[in-house]
């Protein structure tokens, strides 16, 4: 995959190497070449984080919703992810109202004690998997809790996300987006069942259906699409985001031991972990005004923008020595979960699950180390792990 001649910088965000550490790439694209047009993505990458947080912060020049500019969206695609301020804000008042009212400290300590469990059985055996053994029924368990809803069987789960994870890389490959509509078209006629069936109002969809219970038609498609957006995104980031702290820490036995010695590091660390090492790599918006200059260029209407979350959270100008592991950095307003009123709804919950990961780990005697090699996930928006073998024993 080659870029345009105009960029002085070759980004393939598929190539084996930038897979592995993404890092090198992303700085050089943002030291020479902080805006330009990538030929084969056919959209303009962001890679400064005061360019970044501008495209997600202007939403009038900026679009989500590709309707604004007269296309097409797919029935299963319609949830608040695709709605622009303030046509969003019924549907995601309902799901952050409802969300602010669980309580998330009960739901983190049943996480902890779910992750002290599963590491009690993987302790004794030489190597295990991270993301089979522990990110993945971890992720699946969080979410379902938080939801209040019965989670599907995990392997089959797993394949299923995995297929609409693999379809938001569509600008990549073009042959990904059919099986991706068609999985979530499948998955929403599930959430769909979770609306007619008796929950209790305490939970989030429960408070959410309770919500909306006298909703139009059309905002009733809405609620139902956002909640498998909640669901099968809560899950693939926050089993990525386990993944890669898991990586990040094996790798650094001095930051477990800083961990487990001062407990009020986790708080900050979660946040420092995202940043360092995140699940989302970026986004996208499409130009919706005439004509809008942006680091110093011209965009032009209905033209593809793509901001790299990663490269912004490693920006010098904002963030001191970017490349280093700095669990008490404050403050830390990272991009690693988006921003604004298009950030994963799941933040709140990724931040309490990933602190109960490391108050899990932080009670286990052991500490972890790589146990071979790690193949990560063939993925250019999501950044994750498809096999990650760890040990706990010395």
């Amino acid at each position: 995959m080659a870029a345009t001649p105009t960029c002085p910088v070759r980004y393939d965000p598929l190539d084996e190497a930038t897979l592995a550490d993404p890092y090198p790439v992303l700085a050089a694209l943002r030291a020479q070449a902080p805006l330009v047009w990538h030929d084969t993505m056919e959209s303009w990458l962001v890679t400064g984080y005061d360019d970044c947080v501008r495209v997600l912060r202007d939403h009038e020049s900026f679009a989500r919703d590709p309707r604004r500019l007269g296309r097409t969206v797919p029935e299963a695609s319609l949830s608040v992810q695709v709605l622009d301020p303030p046509h969003q804000a019924a549907v995601r008042s309902a799901f952050m109202t409802s969300l602010h009212a669980q309580d998330l400290p009960a739901l983190q300590e049943r996480t902890r004690r779910d992750i002290t469990a599963r590491l009690e059985v993987l302790a004794p055996q030489p190597e295990w998997d991270v993301m089979r053994e522990l990110a993945q029924p971890v992720a699946l368990d969080a979410i379902a809790d938080l939801l209040g809803v019965t989670p599907p069987p995990l392997t089959e789960w797993v394949q299923v996300s995995d297929t609409i994870m693999r379809s938001m890389d569509g600008g990549l490959n073009p042959d990904l987006v059919e099986p991706g509509r068609a999985a979530r078209e499948k998955l929403s006629e599930l959430v769909a069942s979770w609306f007619t069936t008796t929950g209790s109002p305490a939970r989030l969809l429960g408070h959410v259906r309770a919500r909306t219970a006298d909703a139009g038609p059309e905002l009733a498609r809405y609620v139902v699409h956002t909640a498998r957006v909640m669901f099968q995104g809560g899950y693939s980031t926050l089993a990525a985001a386990i993944g890669n702290a898991v990586d990040t820490l094996a790798r650094n036995p001095q930051a477990q031991r800083a961990l487990r010695e001062t407990p009020q590091l986790r708080a900050t660390g979660v946040d420092e972990l995202v940043r360092y090492d995140g699940p989302v790599q970026g986004t996208s918006r499409l130009a919706a005004a005439a004509d809008v200059l942006l680091g110093g260029r011209t965009v032009h209407r209905g033209e593809k923008v793509t901001v790299l979350f990663q490269a912004a959270n490693r920006d010098p100008a904002h963030f001191e020595h970017p490349d280093r592991l700095v669990l008490d950095r404050s403050p830390n307003r990272h991009l690693g979960y988006g921003w604004g009123t298009h950030a994963c709804l799941g933040t709140t919950l990724a931040q309490r699950v990933l602190i109960a990961l490391l108050d899990a780990l932080a009670d286990h005697p052991g500490l972890l180390h790589p146990a071979g090699p790690a193949r990560r996930r063939h993925t250019a928006t999501m950044r994750a792990f498809d096999h990650l073998p760890v040990t706990l024993q010395p």
